[in-house]
């Protein structure tokens, strides 16, 4: 019998790398969808890529928002990957639009996992449940770094992370329980997509790339590799020797936007000619964000640089990350070839 794992949101950038490196090592996969037609789209998308096309995969139609089915997609599996996360480009009115079902939705997985008997989940949470209320810049941030939930300007999705990682492990920790649990706090994901389903960060390269940006705000990112995400996941659920740990999931140091924007204008003249390099001042950001609500947005992030830590996925886990340059070039063929850039497929 092969080990099933399930994983959740199968059609989601990083659960659909999970679901191909996870067939492409001999286990068979339990992935939940909202609907048959994305079950379709999946199965269509992961046979285009892999070279053994009997693909062993199944599909359970299973929602955050609701109990039903949940019980059925976890029975028989040994580990399950809870990847999905309710996501939004728009500022929700109400945060609790967002925080609730992931906070709720993560409890229905840890649930149905424990009743099924499941031996280990593998939680994907994020870097903003991490690091941004670390106030001392000159320290590197840590797995032991916590986000307070309460901090001023947490976006409603950093917040639903939080608060979502807290609670599983509250569950997990509980008297009652027996179920181990790792969780994995990835920094901007890139890279290179499988399908077309792309990733937020996809967003802001498209921008710089076609010229939407005129002005590059002072920010700087931490980048982690998509296929590097999906392979730490994997460390995490397979490892025994590691439980009831995080591990933060980034390359290593930080590129700024211009940075980005420099380097892509290098290696792909043809596709980013209407490209800016000019800086946009941060004090006329500040100004902007008073009534630009696109301004409002990014405002808490510009001129914080969090440096972070990987050490402890490479010492505990054996993890190998790619660059940083890497999963940002990667990131803009795959646009190139999914047409997403006007005019260049």
């Amino acid at each position: 019998m092969k080990t099933r794992v399930l994983v959740t949101g199968g059609n989601g950038f990083v659960a659909t790398e999970c679901i191909a490196q996870l067939l492409r090592q001999g286990f068979s996969v339990r992935a939940t969808v909202r609907s048959e037609h994305k079950a379709q789209v999946l199965r269509e998308t992961l046979t285009s890529v892999m070279s053994d096309k009997n693909l062993d995969i199944e599909f359970v139609q299973a929602d955050l928002t609701s109990d039903q089915n949940w019980d059925l997609a976890a029975q028989e599996c040994q580990y399950v990957l809870h990847v999905a996360s309710p996501i939004s480009l728009q500022l929700p009115k109400n945060a609790d639009e967002m925080i609730k079902p992931a906070v709720d939705g993560t409890l229905r997985v840890l649930k149905a996992a424990q009743a099924a008997g499941v031996a280990r989940v593998v939680l994907t949470s994020n870097f903003g449940a991490v690091g941004y209320s670390q106030k001392d810049r000159s320290k590197l941030i840590t797995e032991a770094c916590w986000t307070d939930p309460n901090e001023k300007g947490l976006s409603a999705y950093n917040k639903s992370k939080v608060l979502a990682e807290r609670a599983a492990w509250d569950y997990v920790q509980s008297n009652e329980v027996d179920l181990e649990l790792n969780v994995v706090n990835p920094m901007g994901i890139f890279g290179p997509a499988i399908g077309n389903e792309l990733s937020s960060g996809f967003g802001l390269l498209q921008q710089l790339m076609m010229g939407q940006m005129k002005r590059l705000p002072d920010i700087r990112l931490g980048i982690v590799d998509v296929r590097d995400v999906a392979r730490l996941h994997i460390l995490a659920m397979l490892e025994p020797a590691v439980s009831g740990e995080r591990f933060l999931a980034l390359s290593g140091g930080t590129l700024s936007i211009t940075e980005i924007a420099v380097l892509l204008k290098k290696e792909f003249p043809f596709h980013t000619k209407k490209m800016s390099t000019k800086p946009l001042p941060t004090l006329l950001l500040k100004f902007l964000a008073l009534f630009n609500k696109r301004a409002k947005s990014i405002r808490p992030l510009v001129g914080i640089y969090r440096e972070a830590s990987n050490a402890k996925a490479r010492t505990m886990l054996g993890w190998q990350p790619r660059s940083n340059e890497e999963a940002i070039l990667s990131s803009a063929q795959s646009m190139i070839e999914h047409g997403v850039l006007a005019g260049t497929k």
